[in-house]
């Protein structure tokens, strides 16, 4: 039985009504909202941890983040233990991002004549809500895309994807605590009104509208249905699973990388002790091999004292090994590779500063691209395990991964892994 407002015939009322799936109502929508509800929380939490990670309270050079203010009081100074923390947050902020995308897509599709509703503002308040919406609808798509196109190394919008991703998901969650403070009570109340397991056993023949209510989201004039709700979850689901199968496996790493289609591709360097993933090539930023040839000279400063070192120099210094992992802000990471090379704290002794080291601002021979310095912290510096790596698995670094040298941390992103090592300063972090 269909409801036309009054005022209006029930033809008049069809032809302005192009949503009549039987499966729209709150029943479906809150299904989608609950899975949303748990799982956006959990991505915002890693966001803001990756977000720590890079420790951007330290220097301007690890912050593209302008003005962050109060947006950034929860930072804190980024541990290096365990090895894998970067590893686990990234992989899941990632891995979670891409799964979710199908459910949040599904969730769209069953709100879609609420986004066209007319008329648009109905009162003050009314507009109040439609604005939260707006940001909360354009701030997850913008959160979504974005990310998706920063895990395939697409960097298509305008500006540094940094501060555009660290603004939109503050927007967005704060569109996303407004809505579900709105609209909590109303979820509860429908998840209760229908029986998950009678709509698991309900096949197409049987499906049927849910009773019309003031959401506005029950088509009063419904198409035959061609699909159950049973078909709609497990579409969804399947989905979601498909997308699980191909992207975690990033980081995962062994066996199932192989499986990971929606990672970044060309990005490895083939077999041996170097075949492990990377972002860039000594090529793609500028660095020659007259550049990392004889020539290369590794300069340590710290205050009132310079030592300019030549490769043979670095290589008769003490050598320690590091088992440790690269994971980068794209989500794939490695398995523990074997590093070998100089101590960052046994560098800084040889400006005076063995005792208590402070941090170090790491500069490379990269010519352009983003993050060609980087500063670390004193407690990074002061760990065993972070090295200035010369070799990897028993073999010198290959060019692509920053031969002559290259800075390897315990837990720090990839990124913060400076390659093709020009300068140490310590004590300096601008």
């Amino acid at each position: 039985m269909s409801h036309s407002p009054p005022g209006r015939s029930d033809g008049a009322h069809k032809a302005r009504t192009p949503w009549r799936s039987p499966l729209r109502g709150p029943w479906l929508t809150s299904v989608f909202g609950l899975v949303l509800l748990f799982g956006i929380p959990l991505l915002f939490v890693t966001g803001l941890l990756s977000y720590a990670a890079y420790n951007p309270d330290l220097s301007p050079v690890n912050d593209t983040t302008p003005d962050k203010g109060l947006l950034g009081v929860y930072l804190f100074s980024w541990p290096t233990h365990p090895v894998w923390l970067y590893r686990v947050t990234q992989g899941v902020h990632v891995t979670l991002g891409i799964v979710l995308v199908p459910v949040l897509l599904a969730k769209l599709w069953s709100v879609v004549p609420k986004l066209f509703e007319r008329p648009p503002v109905r009162s003050p308040a009314h507009g109040l809500e439609r604005l939260s919406l707006l940001a909360l609808v354009g701030g997850g798509l913008f959160e979504f895309v974005t990310g998706v196109l920063n895990v395939q190394l697409e960097y298509v919008f305008p500006g540094s994807f940094y501060p555009l991703h660290f603004y939109g998901a503050w927007i967005f969650m704060g569109a996303f605590a407004v809505h579900v403070a709105l609209r909590f009570p109303r979820m509860v109340r429908a998840l209760r009104g229908r029986d998950l397991r009678a709509e698991l056993r309900t096949p197409v023949s049987r499906t049927r509208p849910e009773p019309p209510d003031e959401t506005g989201l029950v088509s009063p004039d419904p198409a035959p249905p061609t699909m159950s709700r049973r078909g709609a979850l497990a579409m969804v689901g399947t989905g979601s699973a498909a997308l699980l199968v191909v992207t975690a496996g990033q980081s995962v790493d062994g066996p199932l990388r192989n499986t990971a289609l929606l990672a970044p591709h060309g990005r490895s360097p083939g077999r041996g002790p170097n075949g492990f993933q990377i972002n860039k090539t000594a090529a793609a930023v500028g660095v020659s091999a007259r550049d990392i040839g004889p020539g290369w000279r590794l300069v340590v400063r710290g205050p009132g004292r310079e030592v300019v070192l030549t490769r043979a120099q670095v290589l008769r210094l003490p050598r320690h090994e590091s088992a440790l992992p690269i994971a980068c802000v794209e989500g794939w990471s490695t398995s523990d590779q074997r590093w070998e090379g100089v101590r960052l704290s046994d560098l800084a002794g040889l400006v005076g500063l063995g005792e208590r080291p402070p941090g170090v601002l790491v500069e490379s021979l990269q010519r352009h691209g983003s993050f060609r310095s980087a500063a670390l912290r004193d407690n990074q510096v002061r760990d065993p395990r972070s090295l200035l790596a010369l070799r990897v698995n028993g073999a010198d670094l290959s060019p692509d991964h920053g031969y002559p040298a290259r800075v390897i941390v315990p837990g720090a992103p990839g990124v913060h892994n400076t390659k093709w090592v020009a300068r140490l300063s310590f004590g300096q972090s601008v």
